[in-house]
């Protein structure tokens, strides 16, 4: 799948679903992943899909995944928002305890060449 929108079809639905959900960003950091320093800012579900386009179009590979309360799975709290550069992410993290992957999805981005 080449086409950023077509990608990102099911991110904005789901923030559209779920209006209370919010998104947190997170860099790849070497071999690990990296909360993105200012953890107070979360972004809004309308924030979501606009702000991973961005990111998107300037050639980051992102890899998103709603999660959501193990004892309500079908209802995502949150969206995490994981972006490297380069041909491959870092491994993903396990869940914590007590939370569950909803749904994800998964973007290669551009190597730079």
């Amino acid at each position: 799948m080449t086409d950023i929108p077509t990608f990102l079809t099911p991110l904005a639905r789901l923030a559209e679903r779920f209006p209370a959900v919010e998104g947190a960003v997170i860099w790849a950091d070497g071999d690990d992943w990296a909360v993105q320093d200012d953890t107070t800012e979360q972004l809004d579900a309308e924030e979501i899909a606009f702000y991973a386009e961005g990111l998107l179009m300037e050639g980051f590979g992102m890899i998103w995944q709603a999660m959501a309360d193990s004892t309500r799975p079908k209802e995502p709290d949150h969206i995490l928002l994981m972006f490297w550069q380069g041909p491959t992410a870092p491994p993903l993290p396990t869940p914590t305890e007590g939370w569950v992957i909803h749904s994800q999805g998964a973007w290669a981005g551009r190597v730079a060449t």
